[in-house]
């Protein structure tokens, strides 16, 4: 067992690196690890998680009454209660603003798609939980839905949520969603994603018990459950990943993506250049096949 000394250190070590790399502003973020098996150490309210001190943290119990400390929990204490109520096996859990994948949470858009192996097989999808107000009731109700299936998601326009087997396998996970989001704005702006394709997926699948990975869900097998899964009363029971039939490929151009449109006539003079995103993603797709 990890001694609360060492455990205030990490957590402090692990806010220093989350502020450090852009994933919180200010007094942002939250974090919050198991200190037994009926007392969490957490973050306090109102500090800035780049210069926190191992004695600011506090000690809750399960029910989120406070213990010991001179300061009051994270605010957002209720979430961080809810994950460890529906995952016993949670040890930790890492709260933070990362800029890319927050920026895909206010888009609606989920980092579901199939498009990296290491993020198949070790967080498997990234849903988004739907808006809930900040450090009321609404957002454990959101986080609810998903986190039974999943040890990390998207929160609708706020942030990302990780967990772990430790402080730091979940702060890992906040910065592979990070990763996983950058890649794909690269990709998209480029003009493109090839997806890797289903038959691949459910390989990668079984390849998690080699790698040492234990999900908490499998891939859901079967899209045609997603519109159950997503609508019905209980907690998603499976990770919803999107991955097209390869017929033999194993990787798949995304048919979504934008058709390659002529380049608009060039102005004359000092007149003003203007582009539309397709437009744009055309011109640098050709670009690029020109350099090959």
């Amino acid at each position: 067992m990890t001694t609360e000394s060492a455990l205030r250190a990490d957590i402090v070590e692990v806010g220093r690196r989350m502020y450090a790399r852009g994933y919180t502003a200010s007094n942002d973020g939250n974090i919050s690890a198991r200190l037994g098996d009926d007392r969490l150490l957490m973050t306090p309210r109102s500090v800035c998680k780049g210069f926190m001190t191992p004695d600011m943290l506090c000690i809750t119990d399960l029910d989120g009454r406070k213990l010991q400390g001179d300061r009051d929990p994270s605010s957002e204490m209720l979430m961080h209660l809810e994950v460890y109520r529906q995952r016993p096996d949670a040890r930790a859990v890492c709260h933070a603003h990362p800029p890319i994948a927050t920026g895909f949470a206010v888009a609606g858009i989920p980092l579901d798609r199939a498009v990296l192996a290491e993020v198949l097989t070790t967080l498997g999808s990234i849903p988004i939980a739907e808006y809930a107000t900040p450090s009321t009731d609404e957002l454990p109700a959101a986080v609810r839905k998903y986190v039974k299936a999943h040890d990390g998601m998207l929160l609708a326009n706020h942030g990302a949520l990780t967990l772990g087997s430790d402080l730091f396998a979940a702060y890992y996970k906040l910065e592979t969603i990070e990763h996983f989001a950058k890649i794909s704005l690269v990709a998209r702006m480029l003009g493109r994603e090839n997806l890797i394709a289903r038959e691949e997926v459910d390989r990668l699948q079984g390849l998690r018990a080699s790698y040492g990975i234990k999900a908490p869900a499998p891939i859901c097998p079967d899209p045609g459950v997603i519109g159950d899964l997503l609508s019905g009363p209980d907690p998603v029971s499976c990770q919803v990943v999107q991955a097209p039939s390869g017929d033999g490929r194993r990787l798949v151009p995304d048919s979504g993506a934008p058709t390659p449109v002529a380049a608009p006539p060039m102005p004359r003079g000092d007149e003003e250049i203007r582009l539309t995103y397709r437009e744009l993603s055309a011109l640098i797709e050709d670009a690029i096949r020109s350099l090959r």
